[in-house]
């Protein structure tokens, strides 16, 4: 069954590779509809990527985005097809890179650590459909970290879908919970801890340069809604916070002092968010039970 588990993975990892790609062609075009000035960059991004505006997503099949050559069933095998053309399309031999099979082996290895992991029994209807919804969700929270870490935005086309997901999840747990007001008020600090923080550093910040710029970005905001929502608990809530922050010093220093990072680089903090998220829902409590042992 984990087989089962992870190729499935690698298909819904395909899908949502396409679907990263369609949201940024279709993010241009409004942008550019609407008025907004693309760059040079942008421009010619825009240009390689308009076919995948001209068709609607039932109809639309996948092409190289080089060539715009239609790919055939063999060349759509998830990471098999990546491996057997080393790395490029199989028509025009350009390279198609790294960002396609990372997301394909992200959302299997995903699915994998949560069939694994499940703390419930996936026995009956209800919770074989409880476990499909998070499977859902994860394809969401992957397009999101690969959106954001390529081109630093959290769409929210994605992030509504998950707030809609998110909620369901907790109202589930908190009608099983044993103790409401207990699981109530944890769940309320932890949408202050991963939103509320945020919230108020995006208002201080633009507030502070007049609108021109914040430390972070609202997408952010409500992306720690939505995890909170997840996690329903503030103290994992808070590991959440402290492995992201975590990570991000990680990047940030080494890449200054070793000046790969130029000052002032902008970093995402999305995926940050999700690397904290995805730890912490599969082995916050053992880090957290790990830490108390470690305090008495």
């Amino acid at each position: 069954m984990v087989a089962v588990i992870a190729i499935l993975g690698l298909v819904m990892g395909s899908f949502a590779g396409a679907q990263v790609w369609r949201l940024r062609a279709w993010q241009l075009l409004t942008d550019k509809q609407s008025g907004e000035k693309l760059t040079k960059l942008e421009q010619a991004e825009l240009v390689r990527l308009r076919p995948l505006t001209s068709k609607p997503l039932a109809d639309d099949r996948s092409r190289c985005l080089h060539c715009k050559h239609e790919l055939a069933v063999r060349d759509l095998v998830p990471l098999i097809s990546w491996l057997s053309t080393g790395g490029r399309c199989r028509y025009c031999k350009k390279p198609i890179g790294w960002f396609e099979p990372l997301i394909e082996l992200s959302v299997a290895t995903l699915f994998t650590v949560s069939f694994i992991l499940w703390p419930f029994p996936i026995a009956d209807f209800v919770s074989i459909s409880i476990f499909l919804l998070w499977l859902t969700s994860l394809i969401l929270f992957v397009i999101l970290f690969a959106y954001d870490a390529k081109w630093f935005l959290l769409p929210d086309i994605i992030i509504w879908p998950l707030l809609a997901i998110g909620s369901i999840f907790a109202v589930i747990r908190l009608m099983n919970a044993p103790d409401l007001v207990g699981a109530l008020t944890s769940l309320l600090i932890g949408l202050v801890i991963l939103s509320g923080l945020y919230a108020a550093l995006y208002y201080y910040s633009s507030w502070r340069s007049k609108g021109e710029s914040s430390w972070v970005g609202f997408g952010d905001v409500k992306l720690g809604f939505v995890l909170a929502l997840f996690l329903l608990d503030w103290q994992l809530a808070f590991l959440t916070l402290f492995v992201a922050n975590f990570l991000g010093s990680c990047i940030a220093i080494p890449g200054l002092l070793l000046k790969i990072l130029p000052r002032g680089a902008r970093i995402p903090f999305g995926p940050l968010l999700l690397a904290g998220f995805f730890i912490s829902m599969f082995w916050g409590q053992y880090i957290i039970d790990w830490f108390n042992k470690l305090m008495l």
